[in-house]
């Protein structure tokens, strides 16, 4: 198509402008790179290092409770009384029936007095009494012995199931302040890690505005030359080309917004049961 007349500087003069418009190299740095991407927030490095401390840390409480339940398994048994038997219960016993023997001192004398108020001191008499009443203290005796011994082991026995009893309450207590330490730990390290990635999205989209505004004003003598030729090409005439289309830059604020979220998400997670 010819170019009238009037239209002969014109052209030359845009011919002269896309040549060194379009022969210059974009600078695509100013709009690309690491510097549009945002970096870890300090709250998500927070969230990490006391991540990363609490890994373990309630291993102590485990420890502890896996004691108390080894120790519990030592009272159990026939012989789990053993422990809880008073150490003074021999001596209780002996002098419990140490003064129960002088207490039967006093009948036998009794027994003596009688026989000679009736005149059968030394007789058959006597001695049938005071076989009866020697029996009668041996057995009375024993029973008190015994008595003591089976209240002794009773209370032995008591003792050690209340013992089992506690043991297992301080293991289910430990136990219960190893899930509290991990949940509370958790909603910490979640709540870090999730404002630290919001702020994060904040941060990436204010550096995608001034990755779009490099990009822009890169491409804009594209588009500025683009209307120009538009321009020309109506006043001559011809029909108007495809209107020139400034590439668009990969954005990263999409995958690091994605990750962003996803990993605000997986804090919350790290410690809490599933």
């Amino acid at each position: 198509m010819a170019i009238p007349g009037y239209l002969e500087d014109t052209a030359k003069d845009f011919a002269k402008q896309a040549t060194a418009t379009y022969s210059a190299p974009i600078d695509t740095s100013k709009f690309t790179g690491q510097q549009f991407v945002a970096g870890e927030d300090p709250l998500q490095s927070q969230a990490i290092n006391l991540a990363q401390q609490g890994v373990g840390s309630y291993s102590p409480y485990l420890q502890a409770a896996q004691a108390n339940i080894t120790a519990q398994g030592g009272l159990t048994g026939t012989q789990a009384y053993q422990p809880f038997m008073s150490p003074y219960q021999t001596d209780v016993i002996d002098e419990t029936l140490r003064q129960y023997d002088l207490s039967r001192v006093g009948g036998q004398q009794q027994i003596r007095d009688a026989a000679v108020g009736s005149g059968n001191f030394g007789g058959g008499r006597e001695g049938a009494m005071m076989g009866q009443y020697d029996a009668d203290t041996l057995a009375n005796r024993a029973g008190l012995r015994a008595q003591m011994l089976q209240s002794g082991l009773q209370q032995a026995q008591q003792q050690a199931q209340q013992a089992f009893t506690n043991q297992g309450q301080l293991a289910a207590n430990q136990f219960g302040l190893s899930n509290f330490q991990r949940a509370g730990l958790g909603a910490d390290v979640g709540a870090l890690g999730q404002l630290g990635s919001l702020r994060q999205g904040v941060t990436q989209a204010q550096l995608q505005a001034q990755q779009q505004a490099a990009q822009t004003a890169a491409y804009e003598p594209y588009g500025r030359l683009s209307q120009y030729g538009t321009g020309i090409t109506g006043l001559a005439g011809g029909m108007a080309p495809m209107q020139y289309q400034a590439p668009q830059a990969q954005s990263p604020w999409a995958s690091a917004l994605s990750t962003a979220l996803g990993v605000g998400g997986l804090y919350g997670q790290m410690f809490n049961k599933r």
